[in-house]
């Protein structure tokens, strides 16, 4: 008995969705480790911390590398976006209350409402400071797409100091299994959505 195409289209399809549900965990963790850099820490000139992190994670990650004898200091970047506070005001006595001595931290206030525009204000700053290079600290989710902006601008500006990208821990999401809680696969969708939207130029 032959079967109408549209009936075969339709059983190939359901057993293809079938099979991708099955195994999830075997592709999706693609999509969460396509989002994260880490080259691991070197010696550096500094360390720059970006801003947009409610818990952080990002600057007790660099106090950690300074601590280690990677860089003497950490710049810290932040926005007014926290009660008309600066995060960067808010960041460095989080970092002292955790042990580490407020010498290592030098405040970056900025008022920065993109990854990219905050790149460019942070690479002005380090050539005025003459920089050679630095290491990026930034959450797990944030590190591709945050390379890829800070290249390309050192790029198009003739070059720029040497770069690597460190990962900080972030709570709410795990690149090998981010589909498995809601907080993480918002972040995972907001990332990619940022990450095309950067790739086209919007």
């Amino acid at each position: 008995m032959r079967f109408p195409r549209s009936l075969r289209f339709t059983l190939a399809a359901a057993v293809l969705v079938l099979a991708a549900v099955l195994t999830r965990a075997l592709w999706l963790p693609a999509f969460g480790y396509a989002l994260v850099r880490d080259d691991g820490p070197a010696k550096a000139d500094i360390v720059v911390v970006l801003a947009a992190d409610s818990s952080g994670d990002r600057i007790l990650k660099a106090a950690e590398i300074v601590r280690q004898g990677y860089a003497p200091r950490a710049l810290i970047s932040g926005t007014f976006n926290y009660y008309g506070v600066n995060e960067c005001d808010l960041a460095i006595p989080f970092a002292i209350r955790h042990g580490y001595p407020a010498e290592w931290f030098i405040p970056f206030p900025g008022s920065a409402l993109s990854t990219r525009e905050e790149a460019g204000d942070i690479l002005a700053e380090l050539r005025r400071r003459g920089v050679h290079s630095f290491l990026l600290v930034t959450s797990n989710f944030h590190t591709a797409r945050s390379a890829r902006i800070f290249r390309s601008l050192e790029r198009a500006g003739g070059g720029g100091p040497d770069m690597r990208v460190v990962a900080a821990p972030y709570l709410d999401f795990d690149p090998g299994s981010w589909w498995r809680s809601r907080q993480s696969q918002k972040v995972a969708f907001t990332e990619w959505c940022k990450t095309v939207a950067e790739a086209i130029g919007i």
